[in-house]
């Protein structure tokens, strides 16, 4: 997940050193004297998204706002260039440390840190299952299709499948705020009940969209109970035992920790 981590801040840098921030001779310092981007241009640029534009900041990396959104009651950030072509989706992280920064910290909701979840308490039958249905030991994966780290896991739990067949891997899926074309996405894998939507969903291809409230009351019992129980991260791992994992981690590796190694 640091490789991953590493990566997308590289490109951060990148998109956000001086050379690409449009910056004019004789600038005093202050982006937001000559870049600027209102709640309402905001909201507009965003439309299709179906969400509510609650804030504009100036993010902690000159070149970029940060946009504070709502959907479905429930917060996150986006990122967008001063040319108001492109956002970015994610976390932004300081460094050396790789510690989160946000200019919308203080808004955004705080979570409790989870350690263990009694697996009993899961609402599973809202579970599309990977590997053995009939496994005895189980794991419980909080996945978004739209989430890069969890496109990665996707792979890896299909290795899983291969080198653990007495594992039944429990997909539930836990659309994010900030990513959103999500919800509608695992809305119609989860109506489907379909493997092939499922692989097709975290490869990044395109998905029918759901009709009516299609696949909405079991997503959003996922999403409930993640948001109940500290879930604020993909891919967010349920170990057999409670164990709470976040991020994701190589197939040999998962294996090992299911297996109590």
């Amino acid at each position: 997940m640091l490789k991953e981590l590493l990566v997308a801040l590289a490109v951060t840098v990148i998109i956000v050193s001086p050379s690409f921030a449009m910056a004019k001779d004789g600038c005093g310092g202050d982006c937001m004297v000559c870049h600027k981007l209102t709640e309402k241009e905001a909201a507009d640029l965003l439309k299709n998204a179906g969400v509510t534009v609650k804030s504009v900041k100036p993010s902690p990396a000159n070149g970029l706002f940060e946009i504070l959104l709502e959907k479905e009651g429930r917060q996150g950030i986006l990122f967008m260039d001063y040319g108001k072509k492109h956002i970015i989706q994610g976390m932004m992280a300081a460094l050396p440390d790789f510690r989160p920064v946000s200019s919308h910290m203080q808004d955004l909701p705080r979570q409790k840190e989870v350690t263990s979840i009694d697996p009993k308490t899961i609402p599973t039958e809202n579970a599309i299952i990977m590997g053995n249905p009939k496994g005895t030991k189980k794991v419980y994966v909080f996945t978004d299709p739209d989430c890069p780290y969890c496109r990665n896991m996707h792979t890896e739990l299909k290795k899983l499948e291969k080198i653990a067949p007495d594992v039944a891997i429990h997909i539930m899926l836990f659309p994010l705020p900030m990513h959103p074309a999500a919800y509608d996405r695992a809305r119609v894998i989860f109506a489907k009940k379909s493997r092939k939507l499922l692989d097709d969903g975290f490869e990044g291809r395109e998905l029918p969209k759901p009709a009516g409230n299609e696949g909405k009351d079991g997503v959003d019992k996922i999403m409930a109970f993640g948001n109940a129980n500290g879930i604020s991260g993909t891919p967010t791992l349920v170990m057999p035992d409670g164990k709470v994992v976040v991020g994701g981690m190589e197939a040999e590796a998962l294996k090992r920790m299911i297996d109590g190694k």
